[in-house]
């Protein structure tokens, strides 16, 4: 392709090639002419404009940006928690006879009180109590280290192996929340390895998920479809003797190559992931598949909040309204996906400029959830986006909701 690669010269050259003005690509994409005339200018935009040209265009997204394109986010929260035990723990400095500060054990470690802590933390973690998480996971951290250092064999090695896979995976999953990729990425990388050598190979599959979950983020979605699917086919199950964890790895890494797939102007191969992921839910029977201090929970709710976010993905909030209509009311719950699943309507609403609904709906979050909503990019984003739909000036809660997640 002509051009020295980067994202204004990749987008001039496809919308030349298909004979298009800045101002009709702009018209075709839903966008204002001057973004089109940014990006190739050289400046960045947000992974949903790339979507929007992409589809406009006929290309995946993937095709039209590095991720180093990728605009900074001015909200980056490594530095709102303290970080730095992880970093020692997760990517310690060697030398030529090994790690520093592997300290010997002693005594047995109690392979009992660390799976509690663990379960503890995970409990913190999903309750958005970061700073306890950052606190105390480089802790477990050690425990699990040095119970793997102990047991140097058997089926007690393979235990502790166990356990430093899930909390690595904690850890992955916590860094991705705050922000800091590339650590998460060692994380996760780790507890593939952990897990792979205890002989659990779900427990590895569970980490690649994860691990698809930061490259969403970070905007590799190539990279995320293409993990996720080639695990999810080569751990799938044999669906009439599948047991309830094998379903739900299988289920979840469907769910987030679907994902990565919507987000990258896949709808169709993103609608295949999405059915194979309902056949995994069917076959659990309406009961969840849950390992809290692993991969989570997996059922037929979060398949359908899948579906609801591609809609919004693919840019159709009246059709996302639709299904999440459907959703039960007993459904509603303080889990981290539903918080994301109320994010999403307050999205359709904010692209709908219904904006009493989008900003009743975050204040409703930021009541019950302050600490996450914060973290999320997507909350400020459908702040401002409610806020230009008004007709009337902002009421005092909403300049102070507007406050809190900053953007006021």
């Amino acid at each position: 392709m002509d051009g020295d690669g980067s994202t204004g010269d990749t987008l001039r050259a496809l919308r030349l090639g298909r004979g298009l003005t800045q101002e009709k690509l702009a018209e075709k994409a839903g966008l204002r002419p001057g973004v089109i005339k940014k990006i190739e200018g050289g400046g960045t935009a947000r992974l949903e404009t790339y979507h929007a040209l992409a589809r406009a265009l006929g290309v995946r997204t993937a095709q039209l940006f590095d991720p180093a394109a990728l605009p900074p986010d001015n909200h980056a929260d490594d530095h709102a928690v303290d970080l730095m035990p992880l970093r020692r723990e997760i990517s310690p400095p060697v030398t030529l006879s090994g790690g520093l500060g592997l300290i010997d054990a002693g005594e047995a470690p109690h392979l009992v009180q660390i799976r509690d802590v663990a379960a503890a933390l995970s409990g913190a973690y999903n309750g958005d109590d970061y700073p306890r998480v950052a606190a105390l996971l480089p802790r477990l951290l050690t425990s699990t280290r040095l119970a793997v250092a102990f047991h140097d064999d058997g089926p007690r090695q393979r235990e502790a192996l166990r356990l430093r896979a899930d909390a690595l995976q904690m850890a992955g999953r916590f860094l991705t929340q705050v922000r800091a990729y590339d650590l998460a990425h060692v994380a996760l990388r780790d507890a593939v390895h952990s897990a792979e050598a205890a002989g659990d190979r779900l427990a590895a599959a569970a980490a690649i998920s994860a691990q698809g979950w930061t490259l969403l983020r970070e905007g590799r979605l190539d990279e995320a479809e293409s993990a996720t699917a080639a695990t999810a086919e080569e751990i799938e199950p044999r669906i009439s003797r599948a047991r309830p964890d094998e379903l739900g790895v299988w289920g979840r890494l469907l769910r987030r190559a679907s994902s990565a797939a919507a987000r990258n102007n896949r709808p169709q191969e993103a609608r295949d992931y999405l059915r194979l992921a309902r056949t995994a839910a069917i076959a659990l029977g309406g009961r969840p598949a849950v390992r809290l201090h692993g991969w989570n929970r997996f059922d037929g709710l979060r398949v359908g909040l899948q579906a609801i976010e591609n809609q919004m993905v693919a840019h159709q909030p009246g059709r996302a309204l639709g299904l999440a209509e459907r959703v039960p009311a007993s459904a509603a719950s303080g889990s981290g996906n539903w918080r994301r699943h109320m994010l999403t309507v307050s999205q359709a609403h904010a692209m709908l400029r219904h904006s009493d609904e989008a900003l009743g709906i975050l204040a409703g979050l930021h009541a019950d959830a302050p600490e996450w909503l914060r973290h999320q990019r997507l909350a400020r984003d459908v702040f401002r986006d409610a806020r230009r739909a008004r007709r009337r000036p902002l009421t005092v809660e909403q300049r102070a909701l507007g406050h809190a997640l900053g953007v006021g």
